[in-house]
């Protein structure tokens, strides 16, 4: 078997920085499709069952999780394999939905994301990557491209030299310090926290430092990730987000808001540039500046630059550049 393969750097513009992600073009012609349970995720494939449902004109016979996966295109345990090789923190897979769709002229595709250690619901680099592939490789001339996800549908679309990303809007909520103390305090040490938030659709945990530091402060902070497994007695964390309020003045001057996001329950040490954290993110500064745009940074060591406008119908769209650094093929 042979599968097209790319690395695309997400959001940036420039190679090796931002945040690679894998994109697998699964080419194969696609048999039937079924549905398959995957962890918790039914009341966020809602959504996605009436997309599938629009982009097919069929009938749907099963409401549960859903993956859409074609019986002779790819093998279920193929896909982790695939990921696990890649090594990246995303690896992306595309399939055409249909016998008759096609990846430079269709505009309604099936989109998967895994880490090397499993599979997740949703990942805004590597829907950034999925959309720059088919845009920039394929040609695709589609003004938007929909993917069909476990998070429902996603839209992408190119404005100027930037790919424009229509996510969910995730809200946060006031979160007991006692209950997360020892994460905490492996994640920031002795550093003030001035707020603490979670999103339970999401599964993150949102830690403000206070206003006090500066985004030198982020970028030093050393992060010993290994004790957040151990640390984390709710079963209810699965990523955490430290983030600080941007400067107004300075060297650093128009990013609205930082942040650094930690997700080793997914087998992810640090996230270079995290859109799905982004989403969260943008509901808590939203509200906190009282801004519907905003520019926002991600100090990790690769770093990252995210566009971000607020829809009033709990839609945000995250906008990014991209760097094509790879094109080969998987054979195997």
């Amino acid at each position: 078997m042979q599968i097209p393969v790319f690395t695309v750097d997400a959001f940036t513009n420039r190679p090796f920085s931002g945040n690679p992600a894998a994109v697998c073009l699964l080419e194969n012609s696609p048999s039937r499709c079924f549905i398959k349970t995957v962890g918790n995720n039914a009341r966020m494939a809602k959504p996605a069952l009436s997309v599938f449902q629009k982009c097919h004109r069929m009938a749907v016979f099963q409401e549960s999780s859903v993956i859409f996966n074609n019986i002779l295109d790819l093998d279920e345990d193929l896909h982790q394999k695939i990921a696990t090789e890649m090594n990246l923190s995303e690896t992306a897979f595309i399939r055409r939905l249909h016998p008759g769709d096609d990846f430079t002229k269709s505009s309604c595709f099936g989109l998967r994301w895994f880490t090397p250690a499993n599979e997740v619901p949703l990942c805004g680099h590597a829907t950034l990557a999925a959309a720059a592939v088919l845009f920039h490789i394929r040609e695709n001339k589609n003004a938007v491209l929909t993917f069909v996800t476990l998070s429902g549908e996603l839209k992408a679309r190119q404005v100027e030299d930037h790919i424009v990303l229509d996510l969910p809007l995730y809200l946060t909520y006031p979160q007991v310090l006692q209950e997360v103390e020892e994460l905490i305090k492996a994640a920031v040490g002795d550093m003030v926290v001035q707020d603490l938030r979670y999103s339970p659709d999401t599964k993150k945990l949102l830690v403000r430092l206070s206003d006090a530091y500066e985004r030198s402060d982020l970028e030093e902070l050393q992060v010993s990730t290994q004790c957040f497994l151990s640390a984390e007695k709710t079963g209810k964390v699965k990523g955490l987000i430290v983030t600080l309020k941007g400067n107004s003045s300075g060297k650093h001057e128009g990013h609205d808001f930082y942040s650094r996001y930690f997700a080793p329950w997914y087998g992810i040490v640090e996230d270079p540039v995290t859109g799905s954290a982004h989403a969260v993110l943008s509901s808590y500064w939203s509200e906190q500046l009282g801004k519907k745009e905003m520019l926002a940074f991600q100090c990790s060591r690769r770093g990252g630059e995210l566009k971000i406008s607020l829809h009033n119908d709990g839609r945000v769209d995250i906008a990014g550049k991209i760097a094509i650094v790879l094109k080969g093929n998987l054979i195997f």
